[in-house]
């Protein structure tokens, strides 16, 4: 039997214990699955066994598991509305504060309220904290709970601090240094406490060059910060060097993947989560996109139709149009896809604007070129005629240099002027590459005509 087969086996046994109603056993075979595994048996429970759940588990167990749980919002949202109130907020008041206001942060200002009114004093003054970070920034994902520590300890005393901070503490691998301001003066890691003797000052050991982000960085520069250093957490500073809270990495792949998904949703020009959405929902989602290019389509076609006595007179070029297209299209699209990772990576800060334009345009002639000279050759073999095979040629090379120099102008542009560039998806490069490339096509082959009588 296979892991997959043995957990559905654990599972159903689960679901037996409680159909039965037996609290004893279900508890123990529940809380013996690692974490991720109780969410996934949540999940794939009813509404009605979930109920039982409730009242079998405390808040701080089934907390523990919500800090892990990845779902849509409406689905956390009928989660949470499935519970008692009271029973609600004490699971969130379990949470990482984090999670928690991550959760929050889905409701409305008046059912927040609501939770808010029924946990204690010191829980609601932690959650008020980060609910008024704007959304991804460092602040957002920030959680405060994390151990730190003062220069002018020992390392005994500072493991006792550690030991009894621990378990509220989202990581220990790494114990921060602040100064009587609350000032960020370095960083120290578990290692190190453990490797030094008991009288030796935090001062002499500790790392004074700590890497740490403002609280309003954007969660994108955050996880570039993640991916150069390779930390397992990062400190959050307001503009005074004040220690506000922590990143952690858990936290980080989160924003990658939202970052990843937005992508591919702007590439494609459709929302990549709608896997789950019936039928009329996901075509509503989608339908915007493909009307606006429909639209844009729509000017390829009056562009075509204008060149209507050329291609009636030569009828030839129209067994082309579509591989003109294609191809351009196809080019303005990898070119786009490279330009939003650059972005993402901040590589467009490392080179000015001219080196980029200049690249591209280079990039687009090669390509451009090797793929002319192809098509060229095949063309003056399969119809005989060089001159023909040239004005694809040539209309290929130029159409292909304009796709991938438009491919990576129109992302940058939108970054420029504070726009995701992913939104210049990948059908509205392709359309707009159509669009460009007909007009290349037509006014190449119109000097050309008497060739072609």
């Amino acid at each position: 039997m296979d892991e997959l087969q043995e957990l559905d086996s654990r599972f159903a046994q689960i679901r037996k214990e409680l159909a039965d109603n037996d609290l004893t056993k279900f508890r123990e075979s529940f809380l013996d699955l690692h974490i991720y595994e109780q969410g996934q048996f949540y999940q794939s429970i009813t509404e009605e066994e979930r109920a039982l759940m409730y009242s079998y588990l405390s808040p701080k167990e089934l907390a523990d598991m919500f800090d892990l749980i990845e779902e849509d919002k409406e689905t956390l949202k009928e989660y949470l509305s499935e519970m008692r109130p009271s029973y609600a907020a004490q699971m969130l008041a379990s949470m990482y504060t984090d999670n928690a206001v991550d959760f929050l942060n889905l409701l409305g200002k008046k059912e927040t309220n609501k939770y808010l009114s029924l946990m204690s004093n010191e829980d609601v003054a932690e959650i008020r904290e980060l609910l008024h970070y704007e959304d991804d920034t460092a602040g957002s994902i920030m959680t405060t709970e994390y151990v730190s520590i003062v220069a002018n300890q020992t390392v005994r005393s500072a493991m006792y601090v550690l030991k009894n901070e621990a378990d509220m503490a989202e990581t220990i691998y790494y114990i921060y240094v602040i100064n009587q301001e609350e000032q960020l003066v370095g960083v120290i890691s578990l290692r190190d406490l453990i490797v030094n003797e008991d009288d030796t000052l935090i001062s002499e050991i500790m790392s004074e060059r700590v890497i740490a982000v403002h609280v309003g960085d954007d969660q994108v520069d955050v996880a570039q910060t993640f991916r150069d250093y390779d930390f397992l957490a990062l400190p959050v500073i307001d503009y005074d060097d004040r220690l506000l809270g922590i990143v952690t990495v858990d936290d980080i792949i989160d924003v990658i993947d939202e970052e990843a998904t937005s992508d591919y949703s702007g590439l494609a020009g459709v929302n990549v989560e709608e896997v789950s959405e019936n039928p009329v929902k996901a075509a509503t989602r989608r339908l915007p996109w493909l009307i606006t290019l429909l639209f844009l389509g729509m000017a390829t076609a009056t562009l075509i139709s204008k060149y209507e006595v050329l291609v009636s007179e030569a009828s030839i070029l129209a067994v082309f149009i579509s591989l003109i297209t294609g191809t351009a299209g196809n080019a303005g699209t990898q070119s786009l896809a490279v330009a939003v990772r650059r972005l993402a990576m901040n590589d467009d800060k490392k080179n000015n604007f001219l080196t980029i334009v200049v690249g591209e345009v280079l990039t687009g002639l090669v390509t451009g070129a090797i793929t002319g000279i192809t098509i060229f050759l095949i063309v003056t073999v399969w119809k005989g005629n060089p001159t023909l095979g040239f004005v694809i040629g040539i209309a290929m090379m130029a159409a292909i240099t304009v796709a991938n120099l438009a491919g990576s102008l129109i992302p940058m542009l939108m970054d420029r002027l504070g726009f995701d560039p992913a939104v210049a998806s990948g059908p509205f490069i392709t359309t707009l590459s159509d669009l460009t490339s007909v007009l290349i096509y037509f006014n190449i082959a119109s000097l050309f005509m008497s060739h072609f009588m």
